[in-house]
């Protein structure tokens, strides 16, 4: 799917399997479609359905800015932080009802805050901790146990129910994610299915459809918190106007719910490379024509002239023959 150049010759490939799905099935593809994948990270939005579908958002009078935050793998900036021990609060829980533990933060200026002050980071820094934010309100509002990360909690007995109609399939098993929760499989045609499903959500028509209109809304409106400054997600929802929601996740995997197309995408890069997963997003979104080719935020992506430290240029990033060009 994309190549690196360097000197003329090519020096790198990263193999992946993309589906494009729309509301029938199937409109694009490339690779193995029916390959599982763990989505990770990816499909926060889905595990955020019951969030929504139980009532627990609505009792705990939850804005669209907590629903972003809750399918965000965010910076632990400031702003992210703050804003889930916030939300706690209102709950009347704190950091260490979280079960998704502490990372150093990815924003360099709160982690030399906490350098500075000889703090160390703590679970409200984990770039999960929105989404694990939105599994305590629904816990909370279903008065069950505190580990709500257990396989067999009703929380993620509903998330695994949830995934599965979405994706109109079952799943072959389950990971444990870097945050703890389970990770369902699925196929890439599932997931690309499922972000289909969102991209045609209509505000009203159902519990399941509001729900998913909603968080792709708040996404798209929020793209701050999906993710953080610098961030491929942050950019390019910004980049497309907030008329699209798109969401990495760990390992290469990306999907996107384009409403005004009606289209879910859906995309594993094999070896695991960001920098692919980033760049074939990109590429099809481009394609889809939701995203400039020649925005910034694209030719830092695809495209991208690569450049070493004094500033020479070295080589490019591009897609790949066979594979949407720019």
């Amino acid at each position: 799917m994309v190549e690196l150049w360097r000197g003329g010759l090519l020096e790198s490939t990263h193999l992946g399997h993309a589906v494009i799905c729309d509301a029938k099935g199937i409109v694009d593809a490339w690779g193995d479609p029916e390959a599982i994948i763990f989505p990770r990270s990816s499909c926060k939005m889905i595990q955020a359905l019951p969030l929504i579908e139980t009532g627990a958002a609505g009792a705990a009078g939850l804005s669209d800015a907590h629903l972003a935050l809750a399918c965000a793998s965010h910076q632990g900036a400031d702003l992210h932080v703050g804003m889930t021990a916030r939300w706690l609060a209102d709950l009347g829980l704190g950091e260490p009802d979280l079960r998704c533990g502490a990372h150093e933060p990815y924003d360099r200026d709160e982690r030399d805050r906490l350098i500075r002050a000889g703090e160390a980071p703590c679970q409200l820094h984990n770039n999960c901790s929105g989404k694990h934010a939105g599994f305590l309100t629904v816990t909370r509002h279903l008065k069950a146990g505190p580990e709500y990360v257990d396989p067999d909690h009703p929380l993620q007995k509903s998330v695994r129910a949830a995934s599965e109609e979405v994706t109109g399939e079952p799943s072959p098993g389950f990971g444990i994610d870097g945050c703890s929760a389970p990770n369902f499989a699925t196929s890439v045609t599932g997931l690309a299915r499922a972000m289909a499903a969102f991209a045609t959500a209509k505000e009203g028509a159902s519990v399941r459809q509001s729900a998913m209109h909603r968080l792709t809304r708040a996404m798209a409106s929020h793209p701050e918190l999906v993710a953080g400054e610098g961030r491929a997600c942050t950019e390019l929802m910004r980049a497309m106007g907030g008329e699209v929601a798109i969401k990495t996740g760990a390992e290469a995997v990306f999907v996107a719910i384009l409403p005004g197309k009606g289209l879910g995408i859906a995309l594993k890069i094999v070896d695991g490379g960001g920098r692919a997963s980033e760049a074939a997003i990109a590429a099809l979104l481009v394609r889809a024509g939701v995203l400039e080719a020649n925005h910034p935020a694209t030719l830092k992506r695809l495209n991208a002239v690569q450049r070493n430290h004094r500033g020479r240029e070295t080589g490019l990033l591009r897609a790949a023959p066979g594979f949407p060009q720019a």
